[in-house]
């Protein structure tokens, strides 16, 4: 018997990006407020040069679920930004490993403490259990189509 106890297309809506979105809009526009040149989707590729530098092109596309070509561009647009620098790795030289540079560094704890106040007003009067049964919901979910 399905699980499903939403009207229809409630959920897919919901799961699929309405608080996502929302966030996404808030963090753009405290982004835009400090005066950073810098988009959601250009912050997520340096996210996780933050957490592991010098990711390959294909590593990037995996841990953002982004295809090849919007990868291509973001690290394009960053490389004019100067936040990035691809280098061809020693092994392949088909493959670019893509390092940050030293302003980049210099973005990370301004652009994280907006993160954090975004998802701090995005769970402002969300008892921590309920943020808890979510995160194992969406996990559960992203498990069972994965």
């Amino acid at each position: 018997m399905p699980n499903n106890h939403f009207k229809k297309g409630e959920l897919y809506s919901f799961i699929t990006g309405k608080a996502s979105t929302a966030i996404a809009r808030r963090l753009q526009k405290k982004f835009n407020a400090a005066g950073l040149n810098l988009t959601i989707e250009q912050w997520s590729v340096l996210y996780h040069l933050w957490k592991e530098d010098g990711k390959s092109q294909q590593e990037l596309c995996n841990a953002t679920f982004r295809d090849k070509p919007s990868i291509t561009r973001l690290v394009d647009n960053l490389e004019k930004l100067q936040l990035v620098k691809r280098v061809a790795s020693e092994k392949d030289r088909r493959i670019n490993i893509i390092y940050l540079t030293k302003q980049a560094l210099k973005l990370e704890e301004q652009t994280m403490q907006l993160a954090e106040e975004t998802l701090n007003d995005a769970l402002a009067g969300v008892p921590a259990d309920q943020v808890n049964l979510c995160k194992e919901v969406l996990q559960k979910v992203y498990d069972n189509l994965k």
